[in-house]
């Protein structure tokens, strides 16, 4: 009984929270028309995510370019066919690891950070503040943020492609184990690789930017109980936004096949 009572509870909770999700993405959205008068808090937003986490996603990129040749490569040698790298390595990086792993990223370093702004701001009372001051917090806050996501983690997606494409291109030729010519390697990602391939990745991008942006704003405005409460507000945007992500992965996946 007292098992049924607590996923009852939980239901009940998750239910809610996915409501008040909701309605926070249409009100932040109803304010994307005034995106143009907020102009330089976006940019200041898209600097922050973009510039800041730019070196971090590109050495982050080619070393897993880097592993993903070496571990592919490595199997194909045994069968003689590791001229195929190049396209593995391509659509691996285009499709999948180069979205997903860019977002997760982001979604620790610039993510936490939302939530733990806005938790503070929550916390201390600056969002009354703004309500007092007939501010929209949906407006001044979460709007530039989700816009600037929107904007800037496909622009870091397409950075973290062609390093990790570089980066598995490398491995391939001076790994002797593989040896595959730069390009050899080059030549078969071009044959593989198309345009749609690359749009799919940037899609995805997209979609998982405004999961960042939105996941943190929503716990950020949720948070209460003083410094403690931030931490945990700040734990809780990362685990959400990395579930949201895979989930979404899943099904962006899945309809795009």
């Amino acid at each position: 009984m007292r098992l049924l009572t607590y996923a009852g509870q939980k239901a009940l909770a998750l239910s809610q929270s996915t409501g008040e999700m909701l309605a926070l993405l249409i009100e932040t959205t109803y304010y994307f028309k005034e995106a143009p008068r907020n102009l330089n808090s976006i940019f200041r937003q898209m600097h922050q995510i973009g510039v800041g986490t730019l070196p971090i996603a590109m050495l982050m990129a080619l070393f897993v370019g880097m592993v993903l040749a070496l571990q592919t490569g490595s199997a194909l040698s045994q069968y003689g066919t590791q001229e195929a790298i190049g396209a593995i390595v391509g659509l691996s990086m285009v499709k999948e690891l180069g979205p997903v792993m860019t977002s997760l990223l982001v979604a620790g370093r610039i993510g936490s950070a939302m939530a733990a702004e806005m938790g503070a701001m929550q916390v201390y009372e600056e969002i009354d503040a703004l309500k007092t001051l007939e501010i929209s917090p949906v407006r001044y806050l979460a709007m530039p943020r989700l816009i600037a996501c929107l904007f800037a983690v496909p622009a870091l997606v397409v950075f973290s492609m062609v390093v990790g494409i570089f980066g598995g291109g490398i491995v391939a030729e001076v790994n002797p184990m593989i040896n595959v010519p730069l390009s050899v390697y080059y030549d078969n990602l071009m044959r593989s690789l198309v345009y749609m391939d690359i749009l799919k990745g940037l899609l995805k991008a997209t979609v998982f930017g405004g999961i960042i942006a939105h996941v943190g704003c929503y716990i950020g405005f949720k948070t209460t109980g003083g410094a403690r409460g931030i931490g945990i507000s700040t734990t809780k945007s990362v685990v959400v936004s990395f579930l949201l992500i895979m989930i979404a992965n899943y099904f962006l996946t899945r309809f795009m096949m």
